[in-house]
């Protein structure tokens, strides 16, 4: 079992710049795919990018592709979301989720973490 903690979330204006950081509890860190997620208001919670367990395979969400750059580091248990030239759009709860299997971008990760809120102002 992986427990994760978000934090990096905060107040932007738009064209600025954030980074996310989740940190995960445990040993086997780098047996996990791990992936970045969002919710806004009122709409469903949706695939960010995601990073396979050595980070050899990468995807991420059209909408943030050029813009947002997810990495990690199996020796500090930690996965990183860089997001540049933010939007209003892209404000929301962002989560951090793992998952046990190969990387997807569907909701099915097996842990998730309680979320970091992003705000981009216009």
């Amino acid at each position: 079992q992986v427990q994760l903690v978000e934090s990096g979330g905060g107040l932007v204006q738009a064209g600025g710049s954030l980074r996310l950081s989740c940190a995960a509890s445990g040993r086997t860190f780098s047996s996990y795919a791990m992936g970045w997620f969002r919710q806004a208001p009122g709409k469903e919670r949706e695939f960010v990018a995601g990073i396979s367990r050595r980070g050899s395979s990468i995807y991420y969400a059209d909408s943030v592709k050029g813009r947002f750059t997810i990495s990690r580091d199996n020796a500090k248990n930690t996965v990183n979301l860089q997001m540049n030239s933010l939007k209003p759009e892209d404000t929301a709860i962002y989560y951090c989720a793992a998952r046990t299997m190969v990387l997807v971008t569907t909701l099915s990760y097996d842990y998730w973490g309680q979320g970091t809120q992003v705000t981009v102002s216009s």
